[in-house]
């Protein structure tokens, strides 16, 4: 009975020496992990392939190499959207990352269950709009960036260049999904650009229902310019050289948007509209991690804010297109870049 005492007595002796010790051990473990920054760059697809989800993953690294307590995870979710919400509620149950970045305009919805369950998880969201305490999110003004290369296509179809087709002007258009952004945003800013140069011009809009079949992204451009379309504007992912093939083997031309895209079709991808995600990215993660971004922030950038643009400077596009089609295309982007033309965003939210 007295040995049982003894060694009760020890171990409440050795509990209470040890678990200072643990204690203390344990505060600055946590102490350790408050002086790191995790960012996870959640991609609603897959990066490769993806102009935009590439500039987003480019401008979050460039942003974390500043500062030696941020590291990134890049987290590709494929394509199936049910599976979204699944996804970045487990990153955010980890509780490692204090910022979750992502691209879509239909992701402020799915990350919406998520943020109330993690009440203290932040999220910037680009390309999308939404009002929510918990997260940033950035809108381009896609029906300038639209308005751009619909008004490139109008110019071209009625030029003497090779590929044009003057008698039909009829343009094609590939979207790779249908989405509010899409519908209400993007086309009618290519149909508003090419109706600008001639109200009587055509758009053969399809959809691939898809963002990575370029097989069947080429049939469906062969198909439009069958039917007489001599410009196709694709925006449909990584089925976007699919479009560029068929085009090419076609004689025919591509308009290319989000990033440069000159490169991937020489003489046939001859316009390329940008969005400056990469930017845009850069910027609101240092303010994140330096504690200056106003969460709850809703922001519309646009051409003259100069995260919307058009490259006009690149050698392909001046060896590519004919000089006066360029002469009237500059003096349209002189307007926008100025802000004298100024296309106000289409509400769709």
């Amino acid at each position: 009975m007295e040995k049982r005492l003894l060694r009760a007595v020890m171990l409440v002796l050795i509990m209470l020496l040890v678990l200072p010790a643990l204690t203390a051990a344990g505060t600055a473990e946590r102490a350790v992990v408050r002086e790191t920054y995790g960012i996870a760059v959640f991609v609603p697809g897959v990066v490769a392939g993806s102009p935009l989800y590439e500039l987003m993953v480019a401008g979050t690294e460039q942003a974390a190499a500043e500062y030696a307590h941020v590291t990134v995870r890049v987290i590709e979710g494929g394509f199936n959207q049910a599976e979204w919400e699944e996804r970045i509620m487990a990153i955010a149950a980890t509780g490692q990352y204090d910022l979750i970045v992502t691209s879509n305009g239909a992701m402020p919805f799915v990350a919406l269950p998520v943020a109330e369950a993690f009440p203290n998880q932040k999220f910037l969201i680009l390309d999308a709009i939404f009002e929510h305490p918990q997260m940033f999110t950035v809108l381009y003004n896609q029906f300038e960036q639209a308005y751009q290369v619909g008004y490139l296509g109008g110019l071209i179809t009625q030029s003497t260049m090779a590929g044009a087709n003057p008698a039909a002007r009829r343009l094609g258009m590939l979207a790779g999904q249908e989405y509010p952004a899409m519908d209400d945003m993007i086309f009618p800013g290519f149909v508003a650009g090419a109706k600008a140069v001639d109200p009587e011009i055509v758009v053969d809009y399809r959809v691939l229902g898809n963002w990575y079949d370029a097989t069947r992204a080429a049939e469906i451009t062969r198909s439009m310019i069958d039917a007489g379309a001599d410009v196709i504007m694709t925006a449909a992912g990584g089925a976007n050289q699919g479009v560029i093939t068929a085009a090419m083997e076609l004689g025919k031309y591509v308009l290319y948007v989000d990033d440069y895209g000159y490169h991937l079709g020489p003489g046939t991808v001859v316009g390329s509209s940008v969005l400056r995600q990469d930017q845009a990215a850069y910027e609101n993660i240092v303010a994140a991690v330096e504690g200056t971004l106003e969460w709850g922030t809703a922001l519309i950038l646009s051409t003259a804010d100069g995260y919307v643009d058009f490259i006009d400077d690149s050698p392909r596009y001046v060896d590519a297109v004919a000089a006066d089609v360029r002469a009237d295309m500059d003096a349209m982007l002189t307007r926008m870049r100025s802000g004298e033309l100024a296309l106000d965003v289409p509400k769709f939210w």
